[in-house]
């Protein structure tokens, strides 16, 4: 493929930025979750308090992400994709941006429920206002499943994505990889 062709094939520089800076962040927010249930209670507080933070951030760039796809179509698929592998392509990415936004809504709620309508401090630079729900046990135990079981979506997800794109580098050897990765000429 010519530089041209490569060129125009590829995501813009800000999608791809924000791709991989919001993949980079859900999963530190995944592996902050998990490996936080170890924790000391003082410990698993000051991991989840960034957890929250990057999850609001997380929110922010995925809003930021929408409008920069309204502004700036995506490339076409590559017209070597099977019928299929267009339909499950559409439908993993519209999963991702369900959750981009549904996850931390999510934990938002559960965090403005549990504390009371304490609000999210971003590393304490700034506090994000708690969202008005209820502020009781029944409801920030809802938010916290639908958390959760999103949560574990969103790993299914991305296990999904990865393999496709693995699948697509190293049998297809097309140029689906090179179109969102930074590196790749």
């Amino acid at each position: 493929m010519d530089s041209t062709n490569t060129s125009a094939a590829r995501y813009s520089r800000g999608a791809i930025v924000l791709h991989w800076l919001i993949a980079v962040l859900i999963v530190l927010n995944i592996a902050a979750a998990f490996v936080s249930e170890e924790m000391s209670k003082d410990d698993r507080a000051t991991v989840m308090a960034n957890h929250k933070a990057i999850g609001i951030i997380v929110l922010l760039l995925t809003v930021l992400r929408i409008v920069w796809r309204l502004m700036h179509r995506p490339p076409p698929l590559l017209e070597s994709l099977k019928a299929w592998e267009a339909a499950l392509s559409r439908v993993v990415h519209a999963g991702f941006y369900f959750l981009m936004l549904a996850i931390p809504l999510t934990g938002w709620a559960m965090s403005s429920a549990f504390s009371k309508g304490a609000g999210v401090s971003l590393f304490g630079l700034v506090t994000v206002p708690a969202l008005p729900v209820g502020y009781d046990k029944p409801t920030a135990g809802l938010f916290a499943e639908l958390h959760e079981l999103l949560a574990f979506g969103m790993i299914a997800l991305i296990v999904l994505h990865v393999a496709g794109a693995l699948k697509h580098q190293l049998i297809d050897k097309d140029d689906t990889l090179r179109r969102m990765v930074p590196w790749m000429n």
